[in-house]
């Protein structure tokens, strides 16, 4: 019995010390330092139907302080500025319950912080199991 007990307890540090190393969040440097970061970091699926996202999206936007330029919400898309750099968030509609949004530099140069697409997709993750709801207008 104490055999049994001695390799879970060591079984249970080796998971607890493989989980820290590779579990740990982003260092804060990383997403507010310049660098090249891979399109599939600039995309992402929601279990939000599109409209939803969409609005969404516009929400996250705004809270990041971000400038919006143009929308579009015929097409899904979002031309907005963020650090001095033009990015294009477009919704596709992938069917009923799933969307994804696409958030990406509008000259195709993607060297730029990667904390304007995640802190938008984190907003979105957040803000994304709240229900809107419709106000009565007066």
């Amino acid at each position: 019995m104490a055999r049994i007990i001695r390799v879970l307890l060591v079984s249970a540090c080796f998971i607890f010390t493989v989980c820290r190393v590779n579990c740990e969040p982003v260092n804060l440097s990383t997403l507010v330092t310049v660098q090249n970061v891979p399109f599939e970091q600039c995309t992402k699926i929601f279990n939000i139907d599109a409209e939803n996202l969409f609005y969404l999206t516009i929400a996250g936007i705004n809270a990041n302080r971000f400038q919006i330029d143009e929308i579009q919400s015929k097409t899904g898309y979002i031309l907005f500025n963020a650090v001095n750099k033009e990015f294009l968030a477009s919704v596709v509609k992938l069917d009923s319950k799933n969307s994804l949004l696409r958030v990406t530099p509008a000259n195709n140069v993607y060297y730029f912080q990667p904390g304007i697409v995640l802190n938008l997709f984190k907003y979105i993750e957040l803000n994304g199991s709240v229900k809107p709801v419709v106000l009565p207008v007066k």
